[in-house]
């Protein structure tokens, strides 16, 4: 049943999506406008009318939905790649993630749906605005009870003294194996996302010194096409998501 305040996503007769906060409020769109009190007491699946007479069908949004409509801000990363990163690593619920080059959050957005409320993921930032932009989309969200947003240079350092994984979209991931190599449970995973291959050849040169303390690196990319659906015939579509990075893999031992 929604309840006031409940988020709930919108969707009309040509698919167009809104994400909205139900309340005792009007909301406005070109087919007309919704009264969202009304919302209240009725089952997900049901429907609202604007004052046009056109209907919105009403579901309950899901984490990609959210990270749809968050704001955006440096280049994200996309669901391909974090479905990847989550099911490699094994992360799982409860887990404690520390995450690095938080961006506009939705890799922390990801991982903070996957550890669940008795999980923790705490990310480091170096840029405020990055930050601020993050941490409104964690509340959006409704993630502010298990994540927090530092803002820190982890090249520095870490400060927790324990990580079930280690998750990171920086430049040069490499300069965090010193401190994984302290902070990171046996069998943890050490994420590293990175677009170049240069990034990579790099930080694997890195690594020689610490392969004794992680199982073999895995290397992989994503590639996603999706296919065009007709009554005549099946085709992949002309545009495909390619590349978007390279992720590295290593496994504390």
């Amino acid at each position: 049943m929604i309840r006031e305040g409940d988020k709930v996503l919108l969707i009309d007769r040509r698919g167009k999506r809104y994400l909205v906060t139900v309340s005792d409020r009007e909301f406005h769109t070109d087919l007309g406008i919704l009264k969202l009190g009304d919302l209240i007491g009725k089952d997900y699946g049901s429907s609202i009318t604007s004052h046009k007479g056109e209907e919105f069908r009403v579901i309950k949004p899901d984490i990609n939905d959210i990270i749809a409509k968050m704001r955006r801000g440096p280049q994200i990363v996309h669901p391909k790649d974090a479905g990847i990163i989550i099911s490699y690593a094994g992360i799982s619920p409860g887990d404690t993630v520390i995450e690095a080059g938080v961006g506009s959050g939705a890799l922390t957005l990801f991982l903070a749906n996957i550890v669940g409320p008795s999980g923790r993921v705490i990310s480091y930032e170096v840029r405020e605005d990055h930050a601020e932009i993050a941490r409104k989309n964690v509340e959006l969200a409704g993630f502010s009870d298990r994540v927090t947003i530092k803002l820190k240079d982890i090249y520095e350092g870490i400060e927790e003294d324990y990580a079930d994984h280690i998750v990171l979209d920086l430049p040069q991931p490499e300069n965090v194996l010193p401190h994984a190599v302290e902070v990171l449970r046996p069998g943890g995973y050490f994420v590293a996302y990175t677009p170049c291959t240069n990034q990579v050849h790099r930080f694997f040169q890195a690594f020689q010194e610490y392969k004794k303390e992680f199982y073999k690196p895995r290397v992989v990319e994503v590639l996603v096409r999706e296919q065009e659906v007709k009554k005549e015939c099946m085709r992949p579509k002309t545009t495909m998501l390619a590349h978007t990075g390279y992720i590295t893999f290593i496994r504390k031992l």
